[in-house]
């Protein structure tokens, strides 16, 4: 075990983040931390990495390892350039090689026993520097550089120069040759393309040491992880294996937890109805069998109601119009910046419904095709057609749409002035905006919060076109399952740009992957795309595709069956139900009877009459005590 986390709790004010939670990490073990944003997922690294400290809990890393943490937002203003701040990082191995160099030198000039004595040093700094990988050591740092999507002529830009999101890569790739026994990584591939993406999977499979990762890409963690650590309302939770592996398992213990919920609710309404209609006979042994059964009623240990999967997010488009058929027309569409050119001649066309997702490495002018069809950016030759009665609607990743200086509550009434106030805030609440949130302005947000924003504008637009530039950039899983859904029961058009390749596959009918200035056309989703671009074929899939549908007809019928034969045994045990309690009545109004019979002169001085009834009320209470028992196993 290299890292062992026990009774972790954590609370800001009120609100408790994470309450008694314990796991433990494996030398060489690839686990994730999932769960929905403002979970606590950061919370938590920062207090295993000692930048928090906990309310309560202990936080232990075995004994001599190395433990190194990459935030999600990096504030470097080096002047060094992207090359040489990796190349720091092995400091200790250029030492190295400076002295062997310095020792060569001196070998030259040195005989009898003063040679020996720096041979063996040599010798014994030579065999350090090759276990380090020193001959080795400028190819290690150019793979890692382009494998996170540098390329040679980046090598040489100062750090202070760059995007927030080059400076994220910089700040992995130093951490990744640093090499630390425990790499704890928050967000690693945000800022990563499709091909960054695979190459880190692959990077961290092959670590020798251990990982934990917070991350929202599906695919990613399907991967890479072999543990899941679910954050859940403050608890912690460790869950073996893949994300799907998880979402399988946590999917069945939801189930089994609204089940045994649902199913205690109903066994403790059953027992009060049993308890209700026992008091209703007011016999003397109704009334001790219903005090009996209050009592074990009081002692049953009632069960939490299990928690909605964000129940309380709400997202749903509609168009107000529907388009023509032809939705979009791009002809010869080019675009360059000085000393690139992102693609040229592109042509191609989306009809209605389609659900098309633009996919390509970083650079490669995705946004920048979406930027010209909103005329964010003119085009330098070449121009595109929208239908009939088209309507476009467009989510922006950097959300320059949004308006910093406005209130969440002034974004949606200055783009929506027919909406009343608490209309806006009915929208804004299925979005997680609720209370005093509605007054925070744009540019306190987070970046989720920016974008749960932008998709609450977008869907109050009724567009029947929706452009999207990387929607599920800040989102969290189960936001995104909501994204993909929304999507999915859509029937107008989308055309978006994506890396999540777990969202395209949900997602997407056809791939326009942009790629050497040009797009190649692959209609199908995700999979469909991997299949092709491998020259994989699946020969089996008929088959295997009709013996499903045989297992599925068989089953359906053995359904069918067990569900009319468990129809006919309660049809049966209702009306034995109904009929001992028709009994019941008419034997207690019979005991009535005697009772009343008896206290009647002519009566109690007939001793004939009176051992008559006597003898029937005898016989009549037998049988009644008898009906309880039946009644009571019919009620269950």
């Amino acid at each position: 075990m290299i890292l062992s986390c026990q009774n972790i709790s954590k609370a800001f004010g009120t609100d408790t983040i994470i309450s008694g939670g314990s796991f433990h990490i494996e030398e060489h073990e690839k686990a994730a931390i999932v769960g929905i944003n403002g979970a606590g997922k950061t919370t938590l690294l920062r207090i295993i990495v000692g930048e928090m400290e906990p309310d309560t809990g202990t936080v232990a890393l075995s004994k001599g390892s190395t433990l190194g943490y990459l935030e999600q937002h990096q504030d470097v203003n080096s002047t060094a350039t992207i090359y040489d701040e990796l190349l720091s990082v092995k400091q200790d191995v250029l030492h190295m090689e400076r002295r062997l160099r310095s020792m060569e030198q001196e070998m030259k000039h040195l005989s009898g026993d003063a040679l020996s004595q720096l041979m063996e040093q040599y010798n014994r700094i030579s065999t350090e520097f090759e276990h380090q990988n020193g001959y080795a050591l400028q190819s290690e740092v150019v793979g890692v550089l382009k494998g996170l999507g540098f390329a040679e002529e980046d090598f040489s830009k100062q750090i202070c120069t760059l995007s927030g999101g080059q400076k994220t890569r910089v700040a992995l790739g130093r951490l990744l040759l640093s090499a630390p026994d425990i790499l704890l990584l928050d967000e690693p591939i945000n800022h990563l393309d499709l091909n960054s993406i695979t190459w880190l999977e692959n990077y961290l499979l092959n670590y020798s040491g251990a990982v934990l990762i917070v991350a929202h890409d599906r695919y990613f963690l399907n991967k890479v992880v072999s543990k899941v650590i679910e954050l859940d309302n403050g608890h912690i939770m460790s869950f073996t294996g893949n994300y799907s592996a998880y979402a399988q398992k946590k999917a069945q213990l939801r189930e089994s937890a609204w089940r045994a919920y649902l199913n205690q609710q109903q066994e403790i309404k059953h027992q009060e109805a049993v308890i209700a209609k026992l008091k209703s006979f007011n016999r003397e042994k109704s009334i001790r069998r219903a005090e009996s059964r209050e009592k074990m009623l009081d002692k049953i240990e009632v069960l939490e109601k299990p928690t909605e999967v964000r129940a309380d997010m709400h997202l749903r488009f509609s168009p107000q119009i529907v388009s023509g058929n032809d939705v979009l027309t791009v002809e010869h569409l080019s675009k360059s910046f000085p000393g690139i050119t992102l693609f040229r001649d592109l042509n191609f066309t989306i009809k209605r419904g389609e659900k098309v997702a633009i996919i390509g490495d970083n650079g490669t002018g995705k946004t920048t095709i979406l930027k010209i069809l909103n005329e964010l950016e003119r085009a330098d030759t070449g121009a595109f057609t929208l239908g009939s009665k088209v309507h476009i609607g467009y989510y922006d990743q950097e959300h320059q749409l949004l308006h910093m200086d406005k209130t969440l509550m002034e974004e949606i009434s200055d783009v929506y002035p027919d909406m009343t106030g608490t209309e806006i805030r009915n929208v804004l609440a299925s979005f997680l905006f609720t209370g005093d949130d509605v007054f925070k302005y744009v540019r306190d947000l987070s970046g989720g919060e920016r974008g749960r924003l932008a998709l609450a504008r977008l869907m109050l637009s009724k567009s029947n076109f929706l452009i999207l530039d990387e929607p599920t950039n800040h989102l969290d899983i189960t936001s995104k399952e909501i994204l993909e859904e929304a999507i999915r029961n859509y029937s107008g058009t989308v055309l978006y740009v994506s890396h999540d390749r777990y969202f395209i596959n949900q997602t997407a009918s056809r791939i326009l992957e942009l790629k050497n200035q040009a797009l190649i056309n692959y209609i199908g989703n995700y999979d469909y795309y991997l299949e092709k671009v491998e020259e994989l074929t699946k020969a089996y899939a008929p088959a295997l595709h009709q013996e499903t549908q045989q297992s599925d007809t068989s089953s359906s019928r053995q359904d069918w069956a067990r569900q009319k034969e468990e129809q006919a045994r309660e049809r049966k045990r209702q009306n034995e139900l109904k009929k001992t309690e028709e009994r019941i009545t008419a034997l207690e109004e019979r005991s009535s009877e005697i009772d009343d019979l008896m206290s009647r002169e002519e009566i109690f001085t007939d001793v004939a009459k009176c051992m008559e009834l006597s003898k029937e009320k005898a016989d009549l209470l037998e049988e009644l005590d008898v009906l309880y028992e039946k009644w009571t196993e019919l009620s269950e």
